[in-house]
């Protein structure tokens, strides 16, 4: 690690103004972090006496003994040393604000040995005074705070009650341990383990030990790069019939630190968008690595927010990440292969991501104490093409012999007209017959460069309001391009001249009604509720009885599709119930 030095005067200015430490996890993240840059592989950190006494221990290089005085005055740190270094940061912390900050309102003592050395040294700060001895110690610093805000009354009174300002300690040491499998963390509050992880170098591993085997076994993992660009984003996000009631469980960093992003959140958002119902959200674990220069975030003194050098190129970048790790769709090269050819990323029949030149628009929203983006600020179109000009990522494809065709699913039966049962090998499926169609009518006709239409000899009168009207004149090239031929007779009337071919059967009047229903006032989805309603009505109703071939189409047909999830307006699919559950209510031991 490199020594601890004095910024000099001029780099102080660049750096933003630095925040004082609000409350005990304020504190618990400071440490932690600078233990993470010291290369720590076991981190511990025990909360006593109502979360004022905090001590942090790890195992990383130590503080030299001739820099140790200086580690506790403003401004000093061993993470930077130049104007340039500001905008190419690599570590946690960079200001060498925060042990001044907590000395200021605390009682530390600071017990550290670098490898170098047979001894260690302690350092006693109170009131901002700091004295230094020689002592024995192993390799890796301890740090110890106590009685926390003990001169400053005004700040204790504001803290909230103990158990809520440990909630807050939790959530950020469970957001570093997350994002760092090669360190084994440790959290006790008075004496018991709270949070352990074991270092087990794997992401997936690591999730399972800090949330559960239920939350690790609804996730798709995320695993996209632009070698051109510098870009990679990795991690898991969630299944989307696996959903939260909120956005807390959106656990996203850049180049490994936690970050509040409102372009992050929205990509996410977009990505989810048609996958999941409204008011409901996915798990999700992503890490966007991203070259130093390219960001900025000395935006904030919590070192939360950011700034991108080309904020549209990463919102899709991350969508186009997503919805790879969630399509259904196989890109993995087999060994041994010949013949290798390159394919986009993500299947070409699914997204399109264009830049738009337009600045951002974020705000900053005093009262949620967040950054916020506005809808326009970023675009995103989904069409029939995959755009490789917005990503320079291409994986090697190999063909090989024609793959053994995938056995036909045991189909049980109907129930009650609306469910198909699956005998699986471990447990029984239950599907949706409606909306697995719908699932696969939605790709189809996104896939489809030209819809077959269906020409209409005889088709009712509608009548729309001036304001309904005008839409769909300003739109009637989108209604084209979905297989709809629209022609006014008058300024509120119109017919239907063509409609597209798999909904040919359906009243033009129920179509139109349902599309203007569900754009609910977002005008600028109107393409995609043509979409959803006409993938909508070509799909077998509930209640339909189905013969056994019909049966095994719908399920070959929706196995087939990229993101088999949901239907587009988010409801769940299937339904695995494993066979130890059945068992079990039988009192079976299998």
């Amino acid at each position: 690690m490199a020594r601890i030095k004095q910024l000099s005067k001029h780099l102080i200015n660049q750096i933003a103004a630095g925040e004082v430490i609000e409350r005990p996890s304020s504190v618990v993240k400071e440490l932690v972090e600078n233990s993470v840059d010291a290369g720590a592989t076991k981190i511990s950190v025990e909360i006593t006496n109502e979360c004022r006494n905090i001590r942090v221990a790890d195992n990383g290089s130590g503080i030299h003994p001739d820099d140790i005085m200086l580690a506790f005055s403003k401004h000093a740190t061993s993470k930077i040393s130049t104007d340039e270094d500001l905008f190419s940061i690599e570590t946690m912390g960079f200001r060498g604000e925060a042990l001044s900050s907590i000395i200021s309102i605390s009682k530390l003592s600071c017990t550290t040995r670098t490898k170098d050395y047979d001894y260690g040294t302690k350092v006693i700060c109170e009131n901002s005074e700091v004295s230094q001895v020689k002592t024995g110690c192993a390799v890796g610093t301890i740090m110890e705070v106590k009685d926390l805000f003990y001169n400053i009354p005004a700040r204790l009174k504001f803290l909230r009650n103990p158990n809520t300002e440990f909630s807050y300690i939790q959530e950020i040491v469970q957001a570093i341990a997350t994002i760092h499998p090669t360190i084994a963390f440790e959290l006790k509050k008075n004496g018991k383990t709270v949070l352990k992880t074991t270092a087990q170098c794997d992401l997936k591993r690591n999730l399972k030990e800090i949330y559960s085997a239920n939350v690790t076994d609804n996730l798709k993992e995320v695993l996209k790069t632009d070698e051109l660009a510098g870009l990679k984003i990795s991690g898991f996000v969630s299944t989307p019939d696996f959903t939260r009631s909120s956005k807390k469980d959106y656990h996203i960093y850049i180049n490994s630190r936690t970050v509040k992003c409102p372009i992050f959140q929205k990509a996410i958002d977009t990505a989810y968008k048609n996958l999941i119902a409204g008011g409901r959200y996915p798990f999700v674990v992503l890490n966007l690595e991203i070259p130093p220069a390219d960001i900025d975030i000395n935006v904030h003194p919590t070192k939360k927010e950011v700034r991108y050098k080309n904020p549209n190129q990463i919102f899709n970048f991350i969508i186009a990440g997503i919805l790879g790790g969630l399509s259904n769709s196989k890109e993995s090269a087999p060994q041994n292969s010949p013949v290798p050819q390159t394919i986009p990323s993500v299947s070409e029949n699914i997204i399109e991501f264009l830049p738009r030149e337009k600045t951002l628009d974020v705000f900053y929203d005093k009262s949620k104490d967040e950054m916020s983006v506005s809808d326009e600020a970023l675009i995103y179109t989904p069409t029939n093409t995959y755009n490789a000009k917005s990503s320079t990522e291409q994986i090697q494809f190999f063909e090989t012999e024609e793959p053994a065709p995938e056995p036909e699913d045991i189909i049980i039966g109907q129930y009650k007209n609306t469910y198909i049962l699956i005998e699986l090998e471990d447990g029984l499926e239950i599907v949706d017959q409606h909306i697995a169609e719908e699932r696969y009518y939605y790709e189809k006709l996104r896939a489809e460069k030209q819809v077959t239409s269906q020409m209409l000899f005889i088709s009712d009168v509608l009548e729309v309001s001036a304001t309904e009207a005008e839409l769909i004149k300003e739109n009637l090239d989108k209604f084209e391009k979905f297989g709809f031929g629209i022609e006014f007779t008058s300024e509120n009337e119109l017919v239907f001249r063509k409609v597209p071919q798999m909904i040919s059967k359906v009243n033009p009047k129920e179509i139109l009604s349902d599309i203007l229903e569900n754009i609910e006032g977002d005008i600028d989805n109107l393409e995609e509720n043509i979409l959803k309603t006409t993938a909508c009505k070509a799909s077998v109703k509930a209640g339909q009885k189905l013969s056994m071939w019909q049966m095994q189409e719908i399920i070959k047909k929706w196995r087939a599709t990229e993101l088999p999830y949901t239907c587009p307006h988010g409801r769940p699919i299937n339904k695995i119930i494993p066979h130890k559950e059945l068992a079990g209510w039988f009192q079976r031991n299998a």
